[in-house]
């Protein structure tokens, strides 16, 4: 059985970026548990459709269930719990996609 890498995808629009920061500091630990490297983090880029929040976050995570147990863990829930009130955040835990891409034949 091929495992899949998971995935957080994250929208945000940070309120208070003083405050923020210790959610950063905070969630950086729960992120190095579970093996969560970022591949975007930042300004949102080029918005090609609908209206994205000011930041968006991709993190990879070795495995869909360690980017679950990431979310559910005790250490993110400290930085959830410092972040209240300082970001909005729209959040997607997914799987990566291991199937046969565009234009590949099988």
């Amino acid at each position: 059985m091929i495992m899949t890498k998971g995935y957080w995808v994250a929208f945000a629009d940070v309120t208070d970026p003083e405050g923020y920061k210790a959610y950063i500091a905070e969630n950086a630990m729960a992120f190095r548990k579970y093996g969560g490297r970022f591949l975007t983090r930042g300004s949102r880029g080029e918005v090609s459709e609908g209206n994205p929040r000011s930041r968006v976050v991709v993190i990879e995570f070795p495995s869909f269930d360690a980017a679950v147990a990431c979310y559910a863990s005790p250490e993110y829930e400290e930085a959830m719990r410092l972040r209240a009130g300082k970001a909005i955040i729209d959040l997607a835990i997914v799987p990566g996609y291991e199937g046969q891409q565009p234009g590949e034949t099988a």
